[in-house]
């Protein structure tokens, strides 16, 4: 008879180990269990190889007795059930010891995993009950679920907090600073310990004021009593207005003012704006879950696939420089290399929205990124878009703009000769297929890896951190100021507005501190950053330039 080793109806050797046994630990009690498991294993085999023996033996005697005609039914079915209770008492000590290292494996991974905090929304029941804020959602650090410390580094824009709150630096913040900025905000903003408070001024642009509340709250329930108390106002409208030429001199420290967006002759703080959270209005979704679909809308059509003409979609009569680019248009004397449409928000409206979804956008090779009133939240749409974006000279920066480069990110567009400059851009792309890819493919990785949402609740934690450090009072809740927090808001809301709020609230804490804040820029290196982009924009102007001028000496 063949050996067990041998059949190919033989158990291997190795098919239950468990001599990786590393939870021990060294312990007495354990190592006797584990003791205990092993004879069972050892056992085990044993009886399941003396029964897959046994089997073995009397299927070539049961042959045998076949052969010569003698076989005893009886004695044959004794002798079977003798071998199946032998294999049951082997697999069931293989068992025993199974068990237990599944039982030893799980009770130590959920010693080592803390339970995951969650805090959903908690709606008040009733008609005419009055929403109140919940107590159950922590404003102090819970020992239980410790927070870890980072490993990430902030993205290098994050240094331009360092910059923004400069004017502050030797003077800090009084309070009298802050009542001078009243006279443009639409609200009062404090945090104390660990709460929000508001005290509304005026009605903001559509609903603005009520979404950067929104993510302010969610940004605390992101890292819970993380933030100092604190006392700011907030202007929801376009432009900046804390000009410095009106604060040049050693005694007139400027008044601290929140706002979406400066430019390089105001002292306004940026901070990301409302659209993060949605834009109910036009139906434009929360950045998180946007950010995604764009993401995946990308892969629908290959870059080189793409139309080979910079669209723009948008609504022109915001500002002349859009009515400007609008000259651009293709038409039966001029193709400028665009494909310009006007968005009418009132028409896509009563039509659901169809022909407005930005992740359906993403099919020409290049986009054009140009400001309106003032700087435009469809940047980031844009340049998440993988199409190289042309853009048209800013005069306005958000927070995370002044990060990217000419050539790197972008396409530098003249903003006095929108024309000739976009119909170069094209051709140059078209010309230099790889390299104009790369462009768009950067600008699109920066949007999907530096701006994602968990990045813009760190840049909002660390530009309210460094702030709060510089104020020279303890901020105290005046008398009209009321509390604020997620179900005051989002239960009493209705339609897009509640939709909104609901799939974008945080429901539990990051066991995560914020990504590390980079020191300021050393001057030099600040200087150098800023003529390396100069220096790129001027670049592509005088390819422009020797463009055109071959251009027209042919002609």
């Amino acid at each position: 008879m063949e050996s067990l080793n041998q059949t190919n109806n033989a158990l291997p050797e190795d098919w239950f180990l468990v001599s990786n046994y590393e939870f021990l630990g060294g312990q007495a009690k354990e190592a006797r269990n584990f003791a205990h498991c092993i004879n069972d294993r050892t056992a085990g085999l044993s009886h399941l190889e003396v029964s897959w023996k046994r089997a073995l033996k009397h299927k070539h005697e049961k042959l045998e007795a076949l052969e010569e005609g003698n076989c005893n039914n009886n004695s044959n079915l004794l002798v079977i059930v003798v071998d199946l209770l032998c294999c049951c008492v082997g697999i069931w000590r293989l068992d025993r010891c199974c068990a237990y290292s599944k039982k030893s494996i799980t009770t130590t991974t959920n010693t080592s995993t803390p339970k995951r905090l969650e805090f959903p929304l908690q709606c008040t029941k009733g008609i005419n009950v009055p929403q109140g804020c919940p107590r159950t959602y922590p404003t102090t650090h819970d020992l239980a679920n410790p927070i870890r410390p980072s490993n990430l580094t902030c993205p290098s824009y994050f240094r331009w907090i360092h910059e923004d709150l400069r004017p502050w630096k030797d003077t800090g913040i009084t309070r009298d600073m802050i009542e001078q900025a009243r006279r443009t905000a639409h609200f009062r903003l404090l945090i104390v310990d660990g709460k929000a408070y508001i005290e509304k001024y005026r009605q903001s642009i559509e609903t603005r004021d009520m979404f950067t509340l929104w993510g302010i709250l969610q940004l605390l329930r992101v890292y819970r009593s993380r933030l100092p108390d604190l006392e700011l106002m907030f202007d929801c409208d376009d432009r900046p207005v804390v000009r410095s030429k009106d604060f040049q001199g050693p005694n007139l420290g400027p008044p601290p003012l929140f706002r979406y967006c400066a430019d390089e002759g105001s002292l306004d703080i940026v901070f990301p704006d409302w659209s993060f959270w949605g834009w109910a209005e036009i139906n434009i979704k929360p950045w998180r879950s946007l950010l995604q679909s764009i993401k995946e809308g990308n892969k629908r059509t290959k870059w080189e696939d793409r139309v080979p003409y910079a669209y723009w979609k948008g609504n022109p009569n915001v500002a002349p420089t859009r009515k400007d680019l609008l000259k651009c248009n293709v038409s039966d004397k001029n193709d400028w290399n665009t494909r310009l449409y006007i968005q009418n928000w009132e028409q896509e409206s009563k039509q659901g929205y169809k022909d407005s979804n930005l992740e359906n956008q993403c099919k020409h090779r290049y986009k054009i990124y140009i400001e309106g009133w003032a700087w435009s939240v469809s940047e980031k749409y844009i340049m998440a878009c993988d199409s190289m974006t042309l853009y048209v000279r800013p005069r306005y920066y958000d927070f995370f703009m002044r990060g990217m480069e000419p050539l790197q990110h972008f396409w530098p567009i003249r903003d006095n000769s929108k024309c000739t400059s976009l119909k170069f851009a094209v051709e140059w792309g078209n010309n230099h297929k790889d390299k104009a890819k790369a462009i768009g493919e950067a600008a699109s990785n920066f949007i999907q890896e530096d701006v994602k949402m968990d990045y813009v609740y760190d840049y909002m934690f660390h530009v309210l951190n460094e702030y709060a450090k510089l104020l020279k009072f303890k901020p105290t809740i005046p008398p009209n100021a009321v509390e604020l927090c997620s179900e005051k808001m989002a239960c009493p809301a209705t339609g897009t507005w509640k939709k909104f709020m609901v799939e974008s609230m945080v429901e539990s804490p990051s066991d995560e501190l914020p990504c590390t804040l980079l020191p300021p820029y050393d001057p030099l290196a600040l200087r150098d950053f800023l003529e390396r982009k100069a220096n790129s924009t001027r670049q592509v102007e005088a390819w422009e330039n020797e463009y055109w001028q071959s251009i027209d000496k042919k002609q």
